[in-house]
């Protein structure tokens, strides 16, 4: 069987300060004025280790060996440029926030707009942007944001602590386009598009050979009469010059990563496309989600990041690992809740339709939150529970004994160490090491497991998982391995 292969991925981490604090004033938070005093700086965030491993400039692997709490831990002469991805400040953001809005709803000060640009046009992977080349011309002064703050009910956006732009509502009667979901629904096109152009800029893939998208976030945009209609897939295409691509979108809460990863491995296998691109964009109202509580911890807000990520499928070359399509497991409606059927139909089914064992499988991504920030509301290190789960299930298999569990979850469990944005952390933060230590030989296979909680929309009680598995190319040679970038 020719299947598709993984050939190349883009990541991005955007620093929201800013955006943080509105949306805890959007939620009513009387926490604003201490959550201001814990803010990080761009360089601590550049330095915090779980965002170097996001962007690929250290393995996910080398975390353990760095003291805990990371945010002490920060790294000396970090780099905002990785080896999949960058990380971006605020006032970029802001400027492709202006750039990707095509309704003229993003209103920004003259003066920042104007030095804004100037940053964006000289940055390799964005300066093509058409948002950026042939830029709105609509500057606003200072009196007229605010006067569009005060009297139409528009959002203010700020940097540094300073007010330099505003969000207009698109519709005067409709919730569904008020300003608040209007930038929601922007961030995660905006940040989306950054990921796509990182893509781009680093595999050489040229936007107008793109065929299809497939953007797989938490968000739905709509009006009143189509409250999720979509699609923000297409909408990032026309931003990224994809002009021979369509797409749609893929929802299953955080498990439609996995899922749009499925679907785009069919598409290229059956024939349809030759380069689909899977693609994410960030989740602006998880920002600070645990923020009350980290504070309580004496900690920095950890919560002031957008995730973002792109995947590019494309058919066999002979060189990237392969995606098998024939071993995807899942979690079907009859599979129940208890978590040994869960993990038996997710893993144990598929690895044994292909022949494998558990401990064949030389790294599991599933739920790659980072734990730091996590662990202070209770839930434990969410990863490595499933790594548990996993390893316990081989203990019932009689594949390893009971005294091991620790040792192999070491071995296997990919440690976590994305920020907490629901869909970013499925597994996906992960292809770009696998591919890579793939090509290198150095692992052979990888699970990647995506997880969801269907039942926060109060249409059923079910959850949802799905599972792929990542392989070394069986005609890969020697010689197509020395084609690949540097060494992480």
């Amino acid at each position: 069987m020719k299947y598709p292969v993984i050939k190349g991925t883009g990541y991005a981490l955007i620093q929201t300060p800013g955006l943080l604090l509105q949306q805890a004033n959007l939620e009513g938070s009387s926490l604003s004025h201490l959550l201001t005093d814990q803010l990080r700086s761009f360089d601590s965030a550049v330095r915090y280790p779980p965002n170097q491993a996001f962007i690929g400039n250290l393995l996910p692997e080398d975390l353990p060996n760095i003291p805990r709490p990371w945010y002490n831990s920060l790294l000396p002469n970090a780099k905002r440029q990785g080896h999949f991805g960058e990380i971006f400040p605020e006032d970029e953001f802001l400027g492709l926030l202006n750039a990707v809005d095509v309704y003229g709803l993003v209103c920004l000060e003259a003066g920042f707009k104007q030095a804004v640009l100037e940053k964006l046009r000289s940055h390799p992977a964005l300066c093509r942007l058409k948002g950026i080349t042939m830029a709105q011309d609509n500057r606003f002064s200072s009196e007229e944001i605010e006067e569009m703050i005060k009297t139409r009910e528009a959002l203010p956006l700020t940097f540094g602590g300073r007010i330099i732009g505003c969000v207009r509502k698109a519709n005067a009667s409709d919730s569904n386009l008020a300003a608040s979901r209007v930038l929601e629904n922007l961030t995660a096109k905006a940040s989306a598009v950054v990921a796509i152009q990182l893509l781009l800029w680093k595999t050489g893939l040229k936007s107008q050979d793109v065929d299809y998208i497939i953007e797989a976030s938490e968000e739905a945009c709509g009006d009143i009469r189509q409250k999720g209609g979509g699609s923000f897939a297409k909408s990032i295409a026309e931003a990224c010059s994809c002009s021979n691509a369509s797409g749609a979108d893929t929802r299953a809460f955080c498990a439609a990563p996995v899922h749009a990863l499925m679907q785009g491995a069919a598409l290229v296998q059956s024939g349809i496309f030759k380069n689909v691109i899977v693609v994410a964009g960030g989740c602006s109202a998880k920002l600070g989600l645990n923020a009350g509580i980290h504070l309580e911890h004496e900690m920095p807000i950890l919560e002031d990041m957008l995730g973002a990520f792109a995947i590019h499928i494309s058919e066999n070359d002979g060189i990237n690992p392969i995606l098998r399509t024939d071993l995807i497991g899942g979690m079907n409606v009859g599979c129940g809740d208890s978590p040994q059927q869960v993990y038996h139909s997710l893993v144990a089914e598929p690895l044994t339709k292909g022949g494998y064992k558990i401990l064949d499988i030389d790294r599991y991504a599933a739920e790659l939150v980072n734990p730091e920030i996590i662990e202070p509301t209770g839930c434990g290190d969410i990863a490595k529970k499933n790594y548990k789960m996993i390893a316990s299930l081989g203990v019932l298999n009689r594949e390893l004994d009971r005294t091991e569990i620790e040792e192999q979850i070491h071995r296997f469990g990919v440690p976590g160490f994305a920020p907490n944005q629901g869909h970013i952390p499925s597994g996906i933060p992960y292809i770009g090491p696998a591919r890579e230590l793939i090509l290198r030989n150095k692992v052979k296979q990888v699970m990647i497991i995506g997880k969801g909680s269907l039942f926060l929309g109060k249409l059923t009680r079910l959850y949802d998982a799905i599972s792929l598995i990542i392989q070394r190319n069986p005609k890969q040679t020697p010689k197509e391995q020395q084609k690949v970038i540097p060494e992480l």
